[in-house]
């Protein structure tokens, strides 16, 4: 059965019968119709919406529109129907690319906050290490203004002595140095003039080779290593600083770098092992010194004693004092524990940079090489210049005193090296080298017995003899440092061309 509206004719969506006349109707139209005539549209009668009854049948189905009843007629709606379909689905293709344009510049603004917030991060960090300095520097501010705010012409021998009274060369330390000095020469004269039994002879020390040469410790983008030191406690540790800001703890055992320490901003020249503890020193034309800890890989004090590139370093041996040279001209004595610099003196009639610094073995004096040849002898409880050594004809390069602290071996631009007696105060022996050698580094052994040269290449001469027992030129470029291992056992060397080389039998 097919029920049709008898006002439109079609089969209705919600058919409904009017009880007045009997028809049926779509509810949708006789609604309106009542709510305009008030009436059964059939036979006029009144009719009211509550009157009608709905039909309760299956969802009908329309019957296919007239239209719709030929082939041709069919695949036109067909088309229409697929051109609708291509419509939305252009639609959608269009709020995708849209979609992945907001997606993109998401990921874009994502992106850059990110290193905004990374380069934040880093400020801070800065910020905080430079706030951790100066934190144990605060003390200093008002000694370094002292003799920057006197006039020059005054008498350099007073203002050291008021400055050092400043910053705490007190008389307490003054007596540990003292302290020092005499265990130091009691021990040294129980010693004696005999040598080690375990210390390699000369004999044995001829043989040696090169056994190991490792060239991955700093970086090749500038290339070079500038400093060298052994651990005293253990000698398989080597430290070295480079001309790439960092200073390296090196395995020699296990050939494996131990911790890379960064911290300087510029090329790092003078590097130095504590002897008991596990804490390294460095020394840079950034004009900063700075204490670190192996075990924690990282900067634990900064020292700022100078205001132009720290040339030398030097450690007390008492541990706790380490002495610096600059091209400020002046020499510092600086408290490692503190970072406060404890006294600063210069030689005003001299008015040259400092090249090089380097303790007496027993602690109370010193000597600094200067820039025009000099080498100034200096009495460290006093403050004062005790005696000069010249004969060199250019910048001294390097200095090192003998273990049994008579002899002073100096090195300097004039391919020579200088041996001074310092009883006597005096020359007693110049090494000549070839032409053009380049003296960078010169080391005594432990025991005293051995000197040996570090520069164009590597050499090392028997004591009182002053003759040469070695000679290596397994470097491809300058030799920067070289090193004794305990009692002689091997001879380590670092250099321009980025290699640490190691010798021995």
């Amino acid at each position: 059965m097919s029920l049709v509206c008898a006002i439109c004719n079609e089969v209705p969506e919600h058919p409904c019968i009017s009880p007045v006349s009997n028809h049926v109707f779509e509810r949708r139209l006789i609604e309106k119709y009542i709510a305009e005539n008030g009436t059964d549209p059939m036979n006029g009668q009144p009719l009211s919406e509550e009157q009608l009854v709905d039909i309760k049948v299956t969802h009908p189905i329309r019957p296919k529109a007239p239209s719709a009843t030929s082939i041709p007629a069919i695949l036109k709606s067909l088309q229409d129907e697929w051109d609708a379909v291509m419509l939305h689905s252009f639609t959608l293709r269009q709020q995708l690319q849209t979609t992945r344009q907001e997606l993109s510049h998401a990921l874009y603004q994502h992106d850059a906050a990110c290193r905004v917030i990374a380069r934040l991060n880093k400020e801070v960090t800065a910020a905080r290490e430079a706030l951790a300095t100066l934190k144990p520097q605060a003390g200093l501010v008002t000694p370094q203004a002292v003799p920057a705010s006197q006039p020059s012409a005054a008498g350099a021998g007073g203002e050291p002595m008021e400055i050092s009274e400043q910053v705490g060369m007190t008389p307490e330390i003054i007596q540990k140095l003292q302290d020092k000095a005499t265990i130091l020469t009691t021990e040294r004269k129980k010693r004696g003039k005999t040598v080690p039994e375990e210390l390699v002879r000369a004999e044995d020390l001829s043989k040696y080779r090169q056994v190991a040469s490792h060239a991955g410790l700093h970086s090749a983008s500038v290339p070079g290593i500038l400093a060298l030191d052994v651990c005293p406690s253990d000698t398989n540790k080597v430290l070295t600083g480079g001309a790439d800001k960092n200073v390296v703890v090196f395995d020699k055992s296990e050939e494996q770098i131990v911790v890379t320490l960064k911290g300087h901003t510029k090329k790092v020249t003078s590097v130095i092992f504590h002897p008991s503890q596990s804490m390294v020193f460095s020394a840079s034309p950034d004009a900063t010194i700075r204490v670190w800890s192996v075990t924690g890989g990282n900067c634990v004090q900064v020292v700022r004693a100078h205001e132009a590139g720290v040339t030398g370093l030097s450690l007390h041996a008492t541990g706790d004092y380490l002495l610096s040279s600059s091209e400020d001209q002046y020499w510092a004595f600086s408290d490692i524990q503190t970072g406060r610099v404890l006294t600063k003196v210069t030689d005003e009639s001299a008015g040259c940079a400092l090249t090089c610094a380097q303790f007496h073995p027993d602690g109370l004096i010193f000597g600094t090489g200067t820039a025009d040849s000099q080498i100034k002898i200096w009495d460290l409880k006093e403050r004062t210049n005790v005696a000069n050594f010249p004969g060199h004809s250019g910048p001294v390069t390097s200095i090192a005193f003998s273990e049994n602290g008579y002899y002073l071996a100096t090195g300097a631009q004039d391919s020579s090296v200088k041996l001074w007696d310092l009883r006597k105060l005096k020359n007693f022996k110049t090494i000549t080298l070839d032409n053009n050698y380049e003296v960078k580094s010169l080391v005594f052994d432990q025991s005293g017995t051995y000197l040996a040269v570090g520069g164009s290449d590597i050499r090392v001469y028997i004591c009182k003899q002053w003759s040469e027992v070695l000679n290596f030129t397994d470097h491809t470029g300058l030799v920067t440092g070289v090193a004794f291992g305990e009692n002689a056992k091997f001879l380590t060397s670092a250099g321009m061309d980025r290699s640490l080389r190691f010798y021995s039998l």
